[in-house]
């Protein structure tokens, strides 16, 4: 067994990451105008990712499904992910929804929805009117082709990846040509994300900077019950419901995210997960999981397996409620939660997606006034992270789970990845290749 060579702790990524969150932090308090004057270090970072996002995708998708063969194989995946995306993002909406009640952070505020500020959410408001199921779902087909690639929207790259896959498999012979020409192209991209992540660390200053530099941590002590419920919610869901779902699938969460620290700290920086999809998806790849599954698991679920976003809805919902006044029963608490599972999908891959999330719920939940989103908004970046985060690592598990349960997952590789036994590569290529799809 080799115990691969440790670099000097300067070279390591999510040592040079933490330190510039922690030195924009301090920029951001110390002098606030500076620090906020940062952000298009942060900006700039998260574009760099989302320019490479779309064309991986393509390749990762167009190659795995070649590499499978079977359209049932194809559509027995994609049949999976999605009943798992539904159950745990359901379950994820009524832990938050349970957690509210018990600790009830909105009682004695005693807001009045008339007197307060709107204006700062009205851009939120507007965005959330525009949403709807329907849309959401003639959304999916794209207008062009072009114009999937060019606006970035990942469910619509992965809507013409999947017909271009298949369509590819009809080829048969005459189409290894180009499967082989798109493969390659993929290695390219993924080398250039290598040389992207360099720049990480500048990134996650500008971000956290800008986040403290603009907002204050005095906002922070203001609804710090919310932010602190928030916060323990999503961890309780990530140690207990999807370390239980891990050891269910043979693996220690606690391992999993050692493995994927960095893309950890570099989501915590930027508040945005977009910023590490092509290196998660090269690490569950290294990790023993097929790229096939992988192709297919993760680009889905950044739009339909957003477990800190769904916390997140049940938990300020009810908490503008209770801050201003305004009861609900057991029955329009369920009638919420029902609703939640629609919207959370409705606005997945907007900016600010949270957030507008939230007031595409409260928009078509007369209970609960829209106005309370001005007692929250000074928060929500703060919150961001949390949500990013948990978003994150329940993408991983469910890659990983599905992998598993397809027969798809190298379990001995992912097993010495986890122990450290193995590099933890960031290319395309695992030195291993992963157990094929039955």
């Amino acid at each position: 067994m080799t115990v691969p060579e440790r670099k000097p702790l300067y070279k390591v990524l999510y040592v040079q990451v933490l330190f510039a969150i922690l030195v924009g932090v301090i920029l951001g308090y110390v002098a606030p105008e500076t620090g906020a004057a940062m952000r298009p270090l942060g900006d700039g970072f998260i574009k760099l990712v989302r320019m490479m996002i779309t064309p991986i995708i393509f390749c990762v998708v167009v190659t795995g499904i070649a590499k499978i063969g079977d359209l049932k194989a194809v559509g027995r995946i994609g049949v999976k992910a999605l009943v798992y995306f539904e159950v745990v993002s359901t379950l994820a909406l009524i832990i938050g929804l349970v957690v509210v009640n018990i600790v009830q952070p909105g009682v004695g505020i005693n807001a009045d929805p008339a007197s307060l500020d709107t204006a700062a959410v009205a851009a939120y408001a507007s965005t959330a009117e525009k949403l709807s199921t329907v849309q959401f779902i003639l959304n999916i087909i794209p207008t062009t082709v072009v114009g999937a690639f060019a606006g970035g929207d990942i469910l619509q790259v992965l809507f013409f990846s999947v017909l271009f896959g298949i369509a590819l498999l009809h080829l048969g012979d005459e189409g290894r040509h180009l499967i082989a020409v798109i493969d390659q192209f993929s290695h390219a991209l993924f080398r250039m994300i290598n040389m992207l992540m360099r720049v990480a660390p500048i990134g996650a200053f500008g971000a956290m900077a800008f986040t403290i530099g603009a907002y204050g941590i005095d906002t922070l002590v203001q609804l710090g019950a919310l932010m602190a419920g928030v916060y323990l919610t999503c961890v309780f869901f990530i140690f207990v419901v999807l370390g239980t779902v891990a050891r269910m699938a043979g693996f220690s969460v606690w391992k999993f995210l050692k493995y994927i620290r960095e893309e950890l700290l570099i989501t915590v920086g930027t508040s945005s997960s977009e910023a590490v999809l092509p290196r998660m998806m090269a690490k569950l790849e290294n990790l023993g999981c097929s790229k096939p599954v992988v192709g297919l698991v993760i680009p889905t679920g950044y739009s339909f397996n957003l477990d800190g976003t769904s916390i997140y809805m049940t938990m300020a919902a009810i908490f503008i409620a209770q801050a201003t006044n305004s009861p609900l029963s057991l029955g329009q608490q369920i009638g919420l939660l029902g609703l939640a599972v629609l919207t959370s999908k409705g606005s997945a891959a907007i900016t600010g997606g949270g957030f507008v999330t939230l007031a595409a719920t409260l928009a078509a939940f007369p209970a609960v006034p829209v106005a309370g989103l001005a007692l929250i908004i000074g928060i929500d970046r703060f919150m961001s992270e949390a949500r990013a985060l948990t978003n994150l690592i329940g993408n991983g598990v469910a890659t990983v789970v599905v992998a598993k349960w397809e027969g798809a997952l190298d379990a001995e590789r992912m097993n010495r990845v986890l122990n450290g036994e193995t590099a933890a590569e960031t290319s395309s290529q695992p030195k291993v290749e992963p157990a094929a799809v039955a």
